[in-house]
C-alpha cells in the first residue's frame, strides 16, 4: 500500500491565516468595507478558540462571491497568491514536501480553503493532489454553495479516506501536518501525526498524546523551486 504525506494550510505550509490575508489584499483594492474584514477577524479568532461554526461562517461569506465569476476569482486569487501569499511560505515545510515527494510518498494539500488558493501553492511546491473545500459554479458563475461535507473538521476525514480508498493508502503509514486543534480527528488516524507551531488547545492535545511537535522560526522571503 501507498504512503500518503498530507499538508494543512495556513499556519502549516505557510506561516499566516489566509482568511484576514485576503480580506487585507481585499481592502487595498477598496472592493469591500472595513466591517467585512472585522467580521473575518471575529471568525479567525473564533477557528483559533475551536468555536467557529463553519456552516454559518460560509453563509455570511458566500454573499460577498455569489453570482461573481469563477475565471475572474481564479485569476484574481493568482495575483493575491503572487503578491501577498507566497511571501510567508514556511521553508521547513517547503523542504519537508519534497522530501516526502523524493522518498516515493503521495503529497496532498487537505485543507479547508479553496483550490483558488491551493492550486497556485500545489503548483509552486509540485503537489499533485488537493483535497479543499470546493465551492459550486453553474454557468461559469458561483452559487453561493459549496460542496459537502466541508473540508473541515470531520470533513477531512471523510476527504482523506476517500483519497486514501481511491489511491491504495495506508492511512497507518501516513503522515499529517497541521498547527489547529480542528483537525485532531485527522491528526489521531494517520501514524504519524506532525503538529507545526500549534495553537494553545492543540499544543496542550500533542503533549497529552505525545505527538511529534515542529516549532518552526518563519524566514522572509524565500524563493521556491519545486
Amino acid at each position: 500500500m501507498a504512503v500518503a504525506a498530507f499538508f494543512d494550510v495556513d499556519g502549516t505550509l505557510i506561516a499566516k491565516n489566509s482568511g484576514p490575508l485576503y480580506m487585507k489584499f481585499l481592502r487595498q483594492r477598496g472592493e469591500i468595507r472595513r466591517r467585512d474584514a472585522l467580521r473575518t477577524i471575529y471568525f479567525y479568532v473564533r477557528y483559533r478558540l475551536n468555536l467557529l461554526d463553519i456552516e454559518r461562517a460560509l453563509e455570511r461569506s458566500s454573499a460577498w462571491i455569489r453570482g461573481r465569476a469563477e475565471e475572474d476569482i481564479a485569476a484574481h486569487c493568482r495575483v493575491w497568491y503572487r503578491e501577498m501569499v507566497r511571501q510567508y511560505l514556511q521553508p521547513e515545510m517547503v523542504r519537508r514536501v519534497r522530501m516526502h515527494r523524493e522518498d516515493g510518498h503521495l503529497v496532498a494539500i487537505l485543507s479547508s480553503t479553496t483550490n483558488y488558493l491551493a492550486g497556485p501553492l500545489a503548483e509552486e511546491l509540485g503537489i499533485e493532489h488537493v483535497l479543499v473545500s470546493r465551492l459550486i459554479v453553474k454557468d461559469g458563475r458561483f452559487t453561493g454553495e459549496a460542496e459537502r461535507p466541508l473540508c473541515y473538521g470531520d470533513g477531512k476525514l471523510h476527504w482523506a479516506r476517500r483519497f486514501a480508498a481511491e489511491h491504495d493508502v495506508n492511512l497507518a503509514e501516513s503522515f499529517f501536518y497541521t498547527d489547529s486543534v480542528t483537525d485532531v480527528p485527522m491528526l489521531e488516524i494517520v501514524g504519524h501525526p506532525q503538529v507545526v507551531n500549534p495553537d494553545p488547545l492543540l499544543r496542550r492535545v500533542a503533549r497529552q498524546r505525545g505527538w511529534n511537535v515542529m516549532q518552526l522560526r518563519y524566514d522572509d522571503p524565500i524563493a521556491v523551486s519545486a
